[in-house]
């Protein structure tokens, strides 16, 4: 894998630019409440140095009744300031599962105007594996001004992504399990119906990750999406449960060189609540 600072880094390049007067790390650790685990417990336990906790459902917009919707401009703009991160840092996100909400947040703060941002690839579990260094010493953080020009275009909401569906105009790439998207299994969420969005294609993201969690080349992703049926010469909307694992597919497609693509925010949480958008069963 080739390391690009505004997509993806190795273990090892982290590790050669641990000690980079502008570099920040985030901890964007995020679990499902049937993993029954404390994100940030175990980050407090240990971290990779220099590393600061990234919580995706306080850094929010908390009034839409969605989990983890995008925070607005002026929410984010705070919540960098006070942890430090700014104009001029490369920024690089792990999570504790290898590569799950970590690219949540790399989405987030492209869709920030921030473009100097980095998944870490297999996270947290491959630097560990790996014995490098972790400790539960909290950073020192100082002030940093963030400049933020939100990139409007890598963003849907719920009538664009039905009038897309409608249109056949954009690829709708769902990244839940294959039982979820077909209705065979039963949404987690309580009053969620069971389906997906009409033509939309199902790539479940553990699909373009490799067994140790870190992201397949360009090929292999590249034959994924082919696979699915995904025409790749059309824009894409990524989704998926709330907008978390939609990230993964979206870090994916610009792994491959594919730019014009954007995230569903509200994605299944919001689509199965209303009775009136049309809803898919079975296979793509």
């Amino acid at each position: 894998m080739s390391d690009d600072p505004k997509s993806l880094v190795s273990t090892q390049w982290l590790a050669d630019h641990l000690k980079s007067p502008d570099l920040r790390i985030l901890d964007a650790t995020w679990f499902l409440p049937a993993m029954e685990r404390d994100a940030k417990a175990e980050y407090a336990e240990g971290h990779i140095p220099g590393a600061r906790y990234f919580d995706i459902d306080e850094i929010a917009d908390l009034r839409t009744g969605q989990p983890h919707t995008v925070a607005p401009i002026e929410k984010f703009m705070s919540r960098m300031r006070a942890m430090g991160v700014g104009d001029g840092h490369q920024v690089v996100v792990y999570d504790a599962l290898g590569l799950f909400s970590a690219a949540r947040v790399w989405w987030n703060f492209r869709l920030m105007g921030q473009m100097d941002v980095a998944v870490l690839d297999g996270g947290l579990p491959k630097w560990k594996a790996e014995g490098r260094p972790l400790t539960d010493e909290a950073p020192i953080i100082r002030d940093r001004h963030m400049t933020v020009t939100r990139q409007n275009g890598m963003i849907k909401d719920v009538t664009e992504v039905a009038r897309a569906a409608k249109l056949g105009s954009h690829e709708i790439i769902d990244a839940r399990p294959e039982g979820r998207f077909t209705g065979a299994e039963e949404e987690p969420r309580e009053g969620m119906r069971s389906g997906h969005i009409p033509g939309s294609k199902n790539i479940p993201f553990a699909e373009v990750l490799n067994g140790d969690g870190t992201m397949k080349g360009r090929a292999e992703l590249e034959k994924v999406f082919r696979d699915a049926g995904v025409d790749l010469t059309k824009p894409a909307i990524t989704t998926c449960g709330s907008g978390v694992t939609a990230g993964i597919l979206a870090l994916a497609l610009t792994r491959i060189g594919k730019e014009d693509h954007a995230v569903y925010d509200g994605s299944w949480s919001e689509w199965g609540m209303f009775a009136d958008l049309p809803i898919a069963t079975g296979e793509a």
